[in-house]
């Protein structure tokens, strides 16, 4: 059982150290999707947003640049079906 949870939480963590990667000022969302999307192209957009949203948690406090970034990705692309 343990093992399923680590490998379910491995992808995660690689989509987030991706997001915070490659997060740039004046990036579009749809951008950032497509480039993460290139990097992990087995991740739904569902799990992307996610990372974003727990990616920006993470970051708020120390790197507000890529936060807004963040913040501007999530709550646009959570709404629009896949």
């Amino acid at each position: 059982m343990t093992k399923k949870k680590d490998e379910k939480t491995e992808p995660q963590q690689s989509l987030e150290a991706t997001l915070l990667a490659l997060a740039k000022p004046r990036m579009s969302p749809k951008e950032l999707l497509k480039l993460t999307r290139k990097a992990h192209p087995e991740a739904s957009k569902k799990d992307i947003v996610r990372a974003a949203f727990r990616s920006l948690i993470a970051v708020s406090d120390s790197d507000s640049e890529s936060a807004l970034i963040l913040q501007d990705f999530a709550l646009k692309e959570r709404a629009i079906d896949e």
